[in-house]
């Protein structure tokens, strides 16, 4: 077995159990479904954290020319993988009990975690750049981290529901043009 086969185990469970942690979450608003308030932009970021998981997972195949793993490289990458599972734990309520599930409320409640969580992912991201290729990822992929940037910064620092319900969207249209643009292949 080479480094990174050996290494990416522990890299695919976390992002194993963020993507489990979601999909958990929306399995018990399934089950709660008669005494959960649906508030959009939750079940918006729920997807959008499993499309990160999945995004991330897919370009850690990248990562397998690494002949020399360090202990600091691969802390950096399961820094970020670390991240989005914490991402992931604070996107949806556990909807356990007989308590009513009010995703409004799970919202602003854990909003400004979850933001500088998300906003932990990017800044990880460029600093594993660093580590890993001792440079700043090219120009579009910089350009959508600073989007990125000014995103979660945004969901953390602003309150008002019309603009987190845009910022929602905002996160699906810019998510989408991330990956379109940058991981439509696997890099071989």
């Amino acid at each position: 077995m080479d480094a990174f086969s050996y290494l990416s185990v522990l890299l695919s469970i976390i992002l194993g159990l963020a993507i489990t942690e979601v999909l958990q979450g929306f399995r018990g608003l399934m089950q709660a479904r008669s005494r959960t308030v649906l508030y959009w932009p939750v079940i918006a970021w729920g997807v959008l954290v499993i499309v990160m998981a999945v995004q991330a997972w897919w370009t850690m195949f990248g990562y397998r020319h690494i002949e020399d793993w360090t202990f600091i490289v691969f802390s950096v990458v399961l820094l970020q993988t670390i991240a989005t599972y914490l991402v992931a734990a604070l996107a949806l309520p556990d909807a356990r009990g007989d308590a009513a599930v009010d995703l409004r409320r799970h919202y602003y409640e854990h909003r400004r975690w979850f933001f500088a969580m998300l906003l932990a992912i990017v800044l990880v991201s460029l600093l594993k750049s660093l580590v890993v290729d001792g440079k700043l990822p090219d120009p579009v992929d910089l350009t959508f981290h600073g989007f990125f940037v000014l995103l979660s910064l945004s969901g953390i620092v602003i309150a008002a529901p019309r603009y987190h319900e845009a910022l929602a969207a905002l996160g699906i249209l810019l998510m989408g043009a991330y990956i379109g643009t940058l991981f439509v292949h696997l890099n071989r």
